[in-house]
């Protein structure tokens, strides 16, 4: 018999989380070796020992009930799935992976434990490997076995029944509880008491046989009559008795009581139409205890051609009594399977299921009825994926949509984005997303990613790297390239989809009327259509079918003819514009950065004119020249077709109706039944989240979609209509119909599918970091089981936001979705309309607008889970909507719910806006949420409809203000502390400064009399608090004009200087000083406070801070003319810097050193600019510089108090007070100079603390920086003094000349060994003291040490005339051997010839010379000068002889040559240099002699010149 036509009665709705289990493996222990299988001769048929992928679900009775799936997979044939359910918990996490040592046959039953009673064993599994051996474990959770471990051996009991006795191979095995039974080639069945029995206890095997009666001896010479080898058997109970039916090859079925092991009935199944096959398998359907009939189901497979399979349908009555007899029945169907492969098939009372194989990767489900009278198929999720993904070929002329450039001419350089957010939502909603699937994708598109990382990746995350893959193909420079590139990687995805979602196998409950799918990795259910689904589902098929079948009408009061005619002219432009098109509205909806009502005028544009010919350019570098103009061709086509079709329907429409008015009443009455089911019953809802549950969302998603598509093709419909209304002669008061009643109601509609399939499909987000609710409710406090399930499964991606939402439970005292069992498919629709009813109507089901209640009790759902993305989202659509139906502003403003919404949206603008968005986007954010809280706040109704929104925002408010205003400065306030919790400084002045407004118009109100009254606080209080505020948000956005404008405007003193305090605290800190002197601010009544707060600031702050602070009190009091503090400040900016540099280690470093220099000399310019009567600056070196500063209790630094230089004629201790003049700068500049240029020469010196000036005098001339040390000397020396240590000085240069010392100690002088400034020991620089390049050091030097004496000699003996002496001496001493330079001899000699004067002279005279060489032994020397002057005097010119002669003329060291003679005589004396001192000694003899003669020849000239003289004097 032929099936008939099939309609389609279902669809698979998938588990969610069901392909994301992990596995724990267990391996079975290996204990003895296992004999192989026999080898079978070709000609045999297969046996059950076939790799195949094999599948089955057990219910296990019991409160709850479990399901248990099984899966064997063919690629690993050792190892077996286990997974437990419970409907109405959630998805389990983990499964069991049982590794055997050999491959199973494709079978396993599960059944609960009632054999012995083991702590935690709750089931039995009975499984076969292919060689024979039974294995019986005793199952536990899969959450109680580690993975990698053994299988306990204790657990488990093994036996291997293909022992020798036995001489058929295994063909078919079965199992009951105790009981596994294996049928054998040779047509023997054999029962092993598994789990009841020791294997070796008589009674453990038992066969099962015709001839009981005969010994066992008779049995094994003869068998009887020779039964065929067994293909199959099934245990079934009827009449609670356990039969077991068992198919043979031959087509002899036989039916055993397991119970006496007797034979019920053997009766041979096949007929004539039957030849040319063999029965392979057999299914038993469930005893209907009414009729007393079991229906059987027999699978027959072509002998010759294996694609040939037909499935018989058998009836066999039975009776009960002492045994259960069957009897056949005579009528026989036959249903033949067209093409394909039977995967599965399951019998239950008078349905059969038949799961098959149409092609490569396409299955089909089927059922039918026991008579075959009634058939149907299931819309499985291969088709589903494929049309969601755009890969059935339905879609040719998707492209032209997609490519249509005027559909997209208001975004075109977001059309790549919006394109790519389409393919996106559909690729990671639930029923298609599939993890295995999808990161094979990506591998494949050469994008590494672990394992682990893609499991730790969340839906943005995701979103992300497939958004980067399709990007960097090239999918952003147009949208033909983006449309291209994802459908290819959505083509792969769907190829990998399919292979790891291959049917194994079905699942049914028959107690509950359940059928699932179990797939490789995976489980779904089936569910019914919704009663208007059926006529949606037809209307893409032949409608003269649909009239002439029994399908019931939603109203029978609706046209038929009429109605099913307008679902053909839907069907028409449905098939035009294809899948594409409603994508395209949909998404325009969803993210509304293109305007619905523009996709809508697009796409009627298409339906009367075509697609645009200018596409081909963008066709063309996607699919060729030829490739494109046949879609041309093919688009061309179809519009004419579709023109002459929708013309043709039209007319025959309007035909029927007589008029538009009838037509347009049956499609108003064919819209109540697109409406959201408004449930009239009383329910309970709880939030709860199981398998259940997730089914639920999934269906709903399903429905939602539909309706959501055909309300939409009655919006183009009507929509066409409109446009063409002259050409089929509509009136015009039926197209102001359609316009003003029925579009509205179809954009409500769609409006209402929206938000339920939006909050179906869309993942949840994970609670961010920053968001304390989400980390506080992690900490599970209140340690509800529930919630904590449900914050764990935030962010999956098949953990939705209607996973949230409160499900329907009971209704009317009857448990639904609480059932422990799965929900059957007609309970399965029945929960979808009470579902959305709950969602769209409320639990009260009240006629409210989309906008209302409803809605706002939605988004305050999503705003408690941290869901704000979603709830902008909803709200975005909802404000999308309202603009379509331009509802009035006055009437917004008057509505408390409108008030709710744009309060709860500001909300989630603001906390998106913070949550990780950047750029002109995260800006766009806050100016929309802060737009969003003045408008809520505008609303009439605000304070009472958002008085229960405390717990979503945090706004408080009790009712007790009685004005608006007070309303509104509460709320302005709430919104000010709102945006400066998430850092948003804008917003919250702005709502600050809206708060002082309203306190102005709240002391208005009391007749101008400012009374505060009204207010709960004192307006001053509020105002001071107020401006504080703006001062803390305008100084945060750096708007530091605005900021001092909120301190002088802040009415409370108190609160004006802490901010003041705060404003030049933050400024220093921010390195924005200069706003402080800039002059821009003008300071009035306030400078001194802006003063003392800096001079807080900088004497509590390091004085390595930047920006300086003493610069800044410079400068602001230079601005203002004030030069005495400004040295003030400068100066005491340097004693800090003297004290506070050698802190650490002792180090005075050269930056330090620069800064104090110019320190010093910014005072010293300060105080020149002053009167010389007020040149001076009062000093205290204490901690208490700003004893008049009235400073807070905050104590100032602790500094060194002791001085690191004295300076002759300065105070000696710091603790002193006194006045500092332009000169004691300059000491101080000066001395500060030559400590830096010592840090230039080498930064490794280290200061000892309080030492004398001349030690710095040495250390500088052992430096070679003479200049300083010269300057140092000049500056703070005078008379005796000075003189004094300028002969310190050269004896210091002088020693440097002598390379040969002779000794340390120099006559005349005290130089000691410096400790101010020592070579450190220690191997440490101090990388920011040490410059770079060090200045030039501006100093006379010569080419060497002597020129370099010789320099500063020449330039201070003015100062000192017996410095020569000094440097003289000091030579001779330093180094006996020396010989004295000539420059110097000729400091002594005067630079002149020896004059009638003889060897006088100044201070440095050649006597000086000539007694320092006789004081230091040069008795060569001195003869030889004092020769040079004898004969000098001896040959002077006749001009100069009478001068000669005069009194006293002449003086000679006479002395000294006294002591020369002596000197010589001794050492002649002594015996040394003998000879030398002779020569010596007669040349002085010789000059003396000469000398003295002509002293008394001139001697005796002037005696007698006086004598004359006298005489002439007397004469006269």
């Amino acid at each position: 018999m032929a099936a008939a036509s099939r309609s389609l009665a279902g669809m698979e709705v998938p588990i969610a989380g069901s392909e994301k289990v992990r596995w724990i493996e267990v391996t079975v222990p290996f204990s003895s070796p296992l004999s192989s299988p026999p080898q079978l001769p070709a000609s045999q048929p297969s046996t059950p020992t076939a790799s195949r992928n094999a599948a089955s679900c057990h219910v296990i009775h019991g409160d709850p009930p479990a399901y248990l799936v099984w899966r064997l997979h063919k690629n690993l044939p050792n190892v077996l799935e286990v997974v437990e359910l419970f409907p109405h918990k959630e998805f389990p996490e983990t499964g069991l992976h049982i590794v055997f040592q050999d491959a199973l046959c494709p079978f396993a039953f599960v059944c609960k434990n009632e054999i012995q009673s083991r702590a935690g064993n709750g089931y039995l599994l009975y499984t076969l490997t292919v060689s024979g051996v039974a294995y019986l474990f005793y199952l536990r959770s899969s959450l109680s076995y580690i993975s990698g471990s053994t299988f306990p051996q204790n657990e488990l009991v093994e036996f291997n029944v293909q022992t020798h006795a036995q001489i058929g191979n295994i063909t078919a095995v079965t199992a009951a509880p105790g009981c596994m039974i294996i049928g054998r080639q040779d047509g023997s069945i054999g029962c092993y008491q598994l789990g009841i029995l020791d294997p070796s206890a008589p009674g453990f095997m038992n066969e099962l046989r015709d001839d009981a009666g005969i010994g066992r001896l008779w049995n094994l010479v003869s068998r009887g009559k020779v039964v065929g080898p067994v293909q199959d058997m099934v245990i079934s109970e009827i009449c609670g008795r356990k039969l077991l039916f068992v198919l043979h090859l031959d087509g002899i079925l036989r039916v055993w009581d397991l119970v006496s092991r007797m034979k019920i009935i053997g009766h041979n199944v096949s007929s004539s139409e039957l030849e040319g096959s063999n029965p392979s398998r057999l299914c038993v359907g469930d005893a209907n205890q009414d009729t007393n009939l079991i229906c059987l189901a027999i699978l027959h497979e072509g002998i010759l051609v294996s694609d040939r399979q037909m499935v018989s349908l058998h009836h066999f009555g039975f009776s009960a009594g002492e045994k259960v007899s069957l009897s056949p029945e005579p009528a026989m169907q036959n249903i033949h399977l067209e093409e394909g492969k039977l995967i599965d098939l399951r019998l239950h009372f008078s349905k059969l299921w038949m799961l098959k194989e149409d092609g490569s990767m396409l299955y089909d489900l089927s059922y039918f009825d026991c008579n075959v009278k009634h058939t149907g198929t299931y819309n499985l999720q291969e088709d589903s994926v494929a049309d969601q993904l755009f890969q059935s070929s339905e879609h040719a002329l998707d492209d032209l949509i997609w490519t249509n450039s005027s559909i997209f001419s208001s975004i075109k350089d977001r059309t790549a984005y919006f394109i790519s957010s389409i393919f996106l939502r559909r690729l990671l909603q639930p029923g298609v997303y599939h993890s295995s699937a999808l990161r094979a994708t990506i591998l494949e598109h050469k994008k590494y990613l672990s394992d682990h990382e893609f499991k730790s990746l969340t839906v943005a995350g995701l979103k992300k790297a497939i958004f980067t893959i399709i990007e960097g193909e090239g999918a952003t420079m147009n949208s033909s390239s983006a449309i291209y590139n994802w459908k290819s990687f959505c083509s792969h995805f769907f190829g990998h989809w399919c292979q790891s979602s291959m049917p194994y196998g079905l699942l049914l409950d028959s107690s509950n009327d359940v059928i699932g799918l179990i797939r490789k990795s995976s489980i779904s259910l089936f569910r019914s259509l919704e009663g208007v689904e059926q006529l949606i589902y037809g209307s893409s098929d032949e409608f003269q079918d649909l009239k002439c079948s029994t399908m019931i009408l939603p109203d029978s009061n609706i046209d038929s003819e009429i109605l099913f005619e307008a679902l053909r002219c839907m069907s028409h432009i449905n098939h035009q514009l294809g899948r594409a098109a409603t994508a395209i509205f949909y998404e325009s909806l969803v993210s509304p950065i293109v305007s619905s009502d523009d996709i809508i005028c697009q796409l009627l544009k298409i339906l009367e004119t075509g697609y645009n010919p200018s596409l081909a350019t963008s066709l063309i570098s996607q699919i060729g020249v030829d490739a494109t103009w046949e879609k041309q061709q093919m688009a061309h086509k179809s519009q004419r077709k579709f023109a002459v079709e929708m013309l043709l329907s039209l007319h025959s429409l309007h035909t029927k109706a007589a008029n538009w008015s009838g037509v347009l009443d049956v499609i108003e009455k064919y819209l109540k039944y697109l409406t959201p089911h408004k449930s009239s019953q009383n329910f309970d809802s709880k939030g709860i989240y199981s398998i259940s549950s997730s089914v639920l969302v999934l269906t709903t998603s399903q429905v939602a979609r539909v309706m959501f598509e055909s309300a939409f093709d009655v919006l183009l419909l009507l929509g066409y209509l409109v446009n063409v209304s002259g050409q089929v002669y509509m009136m015009q008061t039926d197209v102001a119909r359609i316009r003003l009643k029925l579009i509205p109601t179809i954009q409500e509609i769609l409006m209402q599918w929206l938000i339920l399939h939006f909050m179906a499909i869309t993942p949840t987000t994970p609670p961010t970091v920053e968001d304390f609710s989400s980390r506080l409710s992690s900490l599970n406090i209140d340690n509800k089981t529930d919630k904590r399930s449900l914050d764990g499964k935030l962010g999956s991606s098949d953990f939705t936001l209607a996973c949230l939402l409160d499900f329907p439970c009971s209704s009317e005292g009857e448990d639904v979705l609480c059932s422990k069992s799965f929900p059957n498919p007609r309970k399965l629709i029945h929960l979808i309309q009470n579902f959305s009813s709950l969602v769209i109507w409320g639990k009260t089901s009240e006629e409210f607008p989309l906008s209302s209640k409803p809605m706002l009790e939605l988004a305050s759902l999503l705003l408690r889970h941290g869901q704000y993305e979603a709830a902008e989202n909803l709200f975005l659509i909802i404000d999308a909507h309202l603009r379509s139906r331009k509802a009035s502003q006055n009437a917004q403003s008057t509505d408390g719910e409108w008030c709710a919404r744009l309060h709860l949206l500001g909300y989630c603008l603001l906390v998106r806006a913070q949550g990780g968005l950047h750029g002109a986007l995260k800006e766009q954010k806050i100016r929309e949420s802060i737009r969003c809280f003045f408008r809520a706040a505008s609303g009439q109704g605000a304070p009472q409809s958002l008085q229960n929104l405390s717990f979503e925002t945090g706004l408080q408010y009790s009712g007790e203000y009685g004005s608006i205003a007070i309303w509104r400065l509460h709320y302005y306030q709430w919104a000010m502390q709102l945006f400066e919790q998430y850092s948003v400084s804008e917003g919250a002045c702005q709502f600050a400064l809206a708060a002082l407004e309203q306190v102005d118009v709240v002391l208005n109100l009391s007749d101008g009399n400012n009374d505060d009254d009204l207010l709960p606080e004192p307006a001053t209080t509020i105002q001071g608090r107020l401006w504080a505020n703006v001062f803390k948000f305008t100084l945060d956005m750096k708007q530091y004009g605005n900021a001092y404008c909120a301190i002088i405007s802040n009415p409370d003193e108190d609160s004006k200087y802490i901010c003041l305090r705060r404003f030049v605290i933050v400024l220093c800190e921010l390195g924005e000083a200069k706003v402080l002197c800039d002059g821009k601010l003008p300071f009035v009544g306030l400078t001194e406070k802006v003063e003392q707060e800096l001079v807080w600031k900088a004497e509590r702050s390091d004085i390595s801070a930047r920006p300086n602070l003493y610069k800044l009190l410079y400068a602001f009091e230079v601005h203002r003319n004030n030069w005495r503090k400004a040295a003030s400040y400068m100066y005491r900016y340097s004693v800090r810097l003297k004290k506070e540099a050698t802190l650490d280690g002792k180090h005075l470093v050269s930056s330090a050193l620069q800064e104090r220099l110019q320190t010093l000399a910014a005072a010293i310019n300060a105080l020149q600019l002053v009167d010389h009567a007020y040149a001076w600056i009062d000093s205290q070196y204490g901690d208490n510089f700003t004893h008049d500063q009235g400073s807070p209790s905050k104590k100032p630094r602790n500094v060194v108090t002791a001085n690191s230089a004295s300076v002759d004629g300065a105070p000696q201790s710091w603790g002193l007070q006194y006045c500092v003049d332009i000169e004691m700068l300059e000491k101080e500049h000066m001395l500060a100079s030559a400590q830096y240029l010592l840090a230039l020469v080498n930064d490794k010196f280290k200061f000892s603390g309080t030492q004398a000036l001349g030690n710095l005098v040495d250390v500088l001339i052992q430096e070679n920086i003479y200049d300083m040390a010269f300057t140092i000397i000049v500056k703070f020396w005078k008379g005796s003094g000075l003189k004094r240590e300028l002969e310190r000085a050269f004896v210091a240069i002088s020693q440097k000349c002598c390379p040969n010392r002779a000794g340390s100690s120099v006559i005349g002088s005290n130089v000691k060994a410096s400790n101010l400034l020592l070579p450190s020991s220690e191997d440490d620089t101090y990388a920011d003291g040490k410059l770079n390049a060090s200045p030039v050091i501006h100093q006379f030097k010569g080419s060497g040490q002597w020129e370099t004496l010789e320099i500063y000699l020449e330039k201070y003996r003015k100062l000192h005339p017996r410095l020569p002496v000094i440097v003289a001496e000091t030579l001779l001493y330093t180094d006996p051997q020396i010989e004295l330079p000539l420059w110097l001899v000729h400091m002594f000699k005067g630079g002149r010839r020896a004059t009638s004067w003889g060897m006088t002279g100044q201070e440095s005279d050649a006597a000086t010379l000539f007694r320092l060489y006789v004081d230091y032994g040069r008795h060569a020397e001195a003869t030889n000068l004092l020769l040079e002057y004898l004969e000098s005097f001896a040959s002077l010119r006749p001009a100069d002889v009478v001068n000669r002669k005069k009194m006293s003329a002449i003086w000679f060291p006479y002395t000294a040559i006294e002591r020369l003679w002596s000197q010589l005589e001794e050492l002649q004396s002594a015996g040394h240099m003998v000879e030398q001192c002779d020569k010596l000694k007669r040349l002085l003899r010789g000059a003396l002699m000469s000398h003295l003669k002509q002293v008394e020849v001139d001697s005796e000239d002037a005696l007698c010149a006086a004598t004359g003289a006298e005489t002439q004097n007397s004469s006269s």
